[in-house]
């Protein structure tokens, strides 16, 4: 049996209370323990430079927080690629684009999701996550491993 390969990116800004929750969740999944064919990554923003990483997987996970549902919501939603759904930020990119360019320039569309957890507070504060998104860290990874689990 073929071992599958999946990616996780956990990415938001630190720096920006409950948007850390992504990089948050990855490094707790990093911590491990994890399933052989399992590689975290924890980003600030999405770049060009993961689409080598997204190429070299079979499955995706996307971590992110998101300002939509009630504070402390987990959502997983399934991903396709979608070349239109830029960013308005130069630097930073959206994950179905990133799939696009995997997609187009190798022909190569995995599986992907995106688990986010709703935020209800995005200003200024370094790593420090409110009480309602500190409390659905945990649900995220869990939603994370099912999704590992479920080849």
């Amino acid at each position: 049996m073929t071992q599958h390969k999946t990616l996780i990116i956990g990415y938001g800004s630190p720096i920006r209370g409950d948007d850390a929750i992504g990089p948050l969740a990855a490094d707790a999944l990093a911590a491990g323990p994890l399933p052989a064919g399992v590689n975290v990554i924890s980003r600030h923003i999405l770049t060009a430079e993961l689409v080598e990483d997204i190429v070299a997987a079979d499955r995706v996970i996307f971590l992110d927080a998101t300002v939509e549902g009630e504070p402390g919501e987990v959502r997983v939603r399934s991903l396709a690629p979608d070349a239109s759904a830029m960013s308005t930020m130069a630097h930073f990119l959206d994950p179905r684009e990133l799939l696009a360019w995997s997609q187009t320039l190798y022909q190569h569309e995995p599986e992907a999701y995106l688990v986010s957890a709703a935020g209800a507070f995005f200003e200024y504060s370094n790593y420090t996550l409110t009480p309602t998104a500190a409390a659905a860290l945990e649900p995220m990874i869990e939603r994370v491993r099912e999704l590992i689990a479920a080849n």
